[in-house]
Order: structure tokens, then sequence, then C-alpha cells
């Protein structure tokens, strides 16, 4: 009865965002966890179902959350009517496509917002199929930040006990360099600190990297470390926050993997993402496919849960049968466990 209920958004209809989804519905798990709802289009998951057949499943598709029955067989589809199958053409970019998969994720943002649905998770969109639509945002980050009207936030991405928040993400690495400022330091080190509590972490131990090689050699490499990281982490640890650094990037996510420190705080986009997919994302070249694509990503300092899978639209496997739905699902039992332990 107390099941949270999940929204989790189809993805760009022509990725294997609709594949992966029917894979994660095939869970009898899931349903014991939570209640799976799909927002989405209904003719996309049926067309994808003819191309890789999967009779265990059938369709509710609905206009209102109230009308989901959340049973095991049955998948909920929110739907919204955004596709024309018939134009819709599989494993390419198209404005159509991107408009849709934008739609979807206003829409479960919408619900919880209105407390309809109590998480969200996110499948993939593409980037140049949305803003070919008109839609100009840098990613779901900035969706969220925008409908939830949330000025302050940051990506977490998470694999095993490997977590990373991100002082920058979607820009250059010269305009990165310029971001790493006090305040937004410590905003990432307030809210990775939170994050670990409601995933029940009592007490989080932060590190936070350093931004130039050997975290700046006392001024030699760089003075970003002495004039905005090192008074952000000091005036975190006085607010009783158990933070340190910086530590040189180069073995502080080798000292979370290794239990030292319960989260890190990066400094841009690539120094977080590197680490977690490497250990995450493993590619046979014999086999030339991935084995797997772990980790997922979370927004924090939202009003609302949100997480999502940790890999692209991979138009390339559309239709192969062979798309890992590993990061979908871990993406949806993260979202769970946020919901069950929301402070």
């Amino acid at each position: 009865m107390n099941r949270p209920i999940v929204g989790i958004t189809m993805g760009d209809p022509a990725s294997i965002g609709p594949e992966i989804s029917l894979k994660v519905f095939r869970s009898k798990k899931l349903y014991q966890k939570c209640h799976p709802l799909l927002v989405g289009d209904g003719n996309v998951l049926e067309k994808v179902m003819e191309k890789l057949p999967d009779r265990r499943l059938k369709l509710n598709q609905i206009m209102n959350v109230k009308d989901a029955k959340f049973e095991f067989g049955t998948i909920d589809v929110y739907d919204l009517h955004e596709v024309d199958i018939d134009r819709l053409k599989f494993g390419k970019v198209s404005k159509m496509a991107g408009n849709a998969a934008f739609q979807y994720v206003k829409k479960v943002i919408e619900l919880a917002n209105n407390r309809e649905i109590d998480a969200t998770v996110t499948n993939a969109l593409n980037k140049e199929a949305m803003n070919l639509a008109g839609h100009h945002y840098a990613g779901h980050t900035e969706i969220y930040g925008k409908f939830t009207n949330t000025p302050n936030y940051t990506m977490m991405l998470a694999h095993g006990n490997l977590r990373v928040v991100h002082v920058s993400t979607h820009v250059s690495l010269r305009k990165a360099c310029d971001m790493v400022k006090k305040t937004r330091i410590e905003n990432c080190i307030y809210l990775a600190d939170k994050v670990c509590r409601n995933l029940g972490i009592a007490s989080p131990r932060v590190a936070v990297a350093g931004l130039n090689p050997h975290a700046g050699e006392d001024g030699l490499f760089g003075d970003e470390e002495i004039k905005e990281i090192i008074p952000a982490v000091k005036a975190m640890q006085a607010k009783g926050i158990n933070v340190e650094g910086p530590i040189p990037a180069d073995t502080v996510f080798a000292k979370c993997l290794g239990g030292m420190y319960d989260i890190a705080v990066a400094m841009y986009h690539d120094q977080g993402h590197i680490p977690v997919k490497i250990i995450g994302f493993q590619y046979d070249e014999k086999k030339k496919k991935w084995d797997s694509v772990a980790g997922i990503n979370v927004t924090l300092g939202l009003p609302i849960i949100r997480t999502s899978v940790d890999h692209g639209t991979a138009f390339d496997q559309v239709l192969k049968g062979t798309a890992n739905e590993v990061s979908l699902k871990n993406a949806i039992d993260y979202a769970i466990k946020l919901s069950e332990n929301k402070q």
C-alpha cells in the first residue's frame, strides 16, 4: 500500500528507451518495490513489441494517474500521443522525436510537482533532436531546473559505492574553470551531504577534488584551490559537515572506491564522469557489444526526486534486442530509495 508511484519517461521514441523500458517492466520485482508508470507513447511501445515480441506484456494507455492498474504483466502508459508512428524512423535524429522526448519530461515533472507521483526517472533524450524541436536546453538537468523553478541544483553520478557530485557539467572546459567559486562549491558540498543522508548514510564523509594537478601544489599549478576551494571546505566544516579537501583528482576517486569517503565533489563534467563510467561501462571488443552499461544520474537540490540512466540514446542499437537495461533498473531502485528516505 505504501509503495511509491514512480514516473518513468520513455526517452527519445527513436532510441533504445522504449526497448529497455519494456525489459524493465518484465520484472515482477519492480511491482513489488513500487508502482511504475511509463510516460510516453503507446503506439511506439506497440511497434517495438512487434519488432521484439514479448507477449507477456499488455498496455493500459491512460491520461490520468488514478486510472493506472499497477499490476504485473500490464504496463500503465501515460499516453501523450506525440508520435505519428508512420513517420517515426527508429535510430534516427528527428524533430518529432525530440519534441516527444521533451514533452515526456515536462509531463513527468508536472505530475511530480502536483504530487500525483512520488519520484521521476528519465530515459535518455537526444539533445540535437530536442533542439531541432525548438527546446533549447543543455539536457535533462536544465529542464528540471526550469520547470521546478530551482536555481541551485547539481548532477550526481553513482555506481555502487562511488558517488560524484559536479560543480559544473555542460559547459566548455574553459568556462568550467571560471565556475569554480566558493559559493557554488559550498552548495555542492551541502547537497552531497544531504543526498547521502537521504540514502540512509547517517554520518556522510565528503571529499572535495582539486581542480588543478596535485590540487594546485600550494599555488604552483594554479590558485583556485587557495582562493576558492579551501575557503569553501573550511566554511562547510564550520557548519558541521564532515568534508575534506581539496584532494588531488588522480587519487580522490580511488579513495572513495576504497571506502574512505561516501561521496566526492568533482570540479567539472569529465573529472567526475570518467571514473564512474570506467567502472560502470564494460565494452567487449571481441563481442562488439557492451557487457555492462551501469550507473545512474541524480539531480540534487530539486523539490522533487529525479534519477536517470547514465547513457545516451544509442541509436546504433535500436531494435536489435541487445540494449542493456541495467542502468534504468538501477535508476529506478535509486528513486525508490530516495523516496523512502526523503527528508
